[in-house]
C-alpha cells in the first residue's frame, strides 16, 4: 500500500504561492485497549492521495467564516471541521469540544498545499456514515494496531497521520489524550523535504538537519524516510 516515490509530488501544479486553508478533526474513542481513532478511506479515483486512510477533513470555505469576521480564521477552521466531519463521517460534533493540537503546512514540493489546522475530539456514540462519494470507508483503529496494519502495507496512511497516531499511541484513555493536549500549545510542522537514497526525506522542527537541511547533521532526529524499502518516522534526542 506504500505510495510510490515518483507519485508522491506528482500533479498539475498549482500557482506558485497557492496554499488552501483546511482543517482536520481526529476523533478518538475509548475501547478495551485504550483508545481508537476513527480513518475513512479516500476513493481511490481520487487525483490528491487516493485510496489513503485520513482523519475527516477539508478545506475552509466562506460560508465557515462568521458573517462580518473573515479574518477569525481559527473559528472558521473549528466551523469547518465540524462541517466536513458532517458531510464525511456522518457525524455532529460541536466546535466547543474542539482542541487545537497541531498546525501543519504542506511543503513546496506538494502539486497542491494546504493550511491545516489539526483538531481533536472525543466521541461517546454516533453512526459513522461514509459519504460514499470522496470517502469510501472507515474504521476505529487502535493506534498501535493503525502503525502495524501500514508496516504490514495493509493501509496508506501519509506522514502527516503517521505522526499523529505515533503521538496518540502513548495515551490509554480519551480523557488523558484531551486533558494532556488542552494544556499544550499547538505543535507546528513546515516539513523540509530532500533527496535521500532511494527516495526522500522529510524533516521537522527539532531535528538536527532541519536548518541546514543538511541529513547527516549530527543530533537529534526528527525526520520521516520516504525511501524504496519503506516509509519509516525516526525521532530521537
Amino acid at each position: 500500500m506504500t505510495r510510490p516515490i515518483d507519485k508522491l509530488f506528482t500533479g498539475e501544479k498549482e500557482k506558485k504561492g497557492t496554499i488552501h486553508p483546511a482543517a482536520t478533526v481526529v476523533l478518538l474513542r475509548d475501547c478495551d485497549q485504550g483508545i481508537e481513532v476513527l480513518l475513512l478511506r479516500r476513493s481511490s479515483k481520487l487525483k490528491f492521495v487516493g485510496g489513503a486512510w485520513v482523519f475527516p477533513g477539508g478545506r475552509i470555505d466562506k460560508e465557515d467564516f462568521q458573517k462580518g469576521n473573515s479574518s477569525d480564521t481559527d473559528t472558521a477552521a473549528k466551523n469547518a471541521a465540524v462541517r466536513e466531519t458532517k458531510e464525511e463521517a456522518g457525524l455532529v460534533i460541536s466546535p466547543d469540544d474542539l482542541i487545537y493540537f497541531s498546525h501543519w503546512t504542506t511543503p513546496p514540493e506538494s502539486p497542491k498545499r494546504y493550511d491545516t489546522w489539526f483538531f481533536i475530539a472525543g466521541v461517546d456514540s454516533g453512526q459513522v456514515a461514509v459519504d460514499g462519494g470522496e470517502m469510501k470507508e472507515h474504521r476505529w483503529f487502535h493506534p498501535g494496531k493503525a502503525l502495524l496494519a501500514v508496516q504490514k502495507k495493509e493501509i496508506e496512511l501519509m506522514p502527516p497521520t503517521i505522526l499523529t497516531i505515533t503521538d496518540l499511541a502513548r495515551f490509554s484513555s480519551v480523557k488523558k489524550t484531551l486533558e494532556y493536549y488542552r494544556n499544550r500549545p499547538p505543535s507546528r510542522f513546515l516539513p523540509h523535504v530532500l533527496p535521500a537514497p532511494g527516495g526522500i526525506a522529510i524533516l521537522y522542527t527539532g531535528d538536527a538537519g532541519y536548518e541546514s537541511r543538511d541529513l547527516d547533521a549530527p543530533g537529534a532526529r526528527n525526520r520521516f524516510w520516504m525511501v524504496e524499502s519503506g516509509w519509516k518516522y525516526e525521532k530521537s534526542g
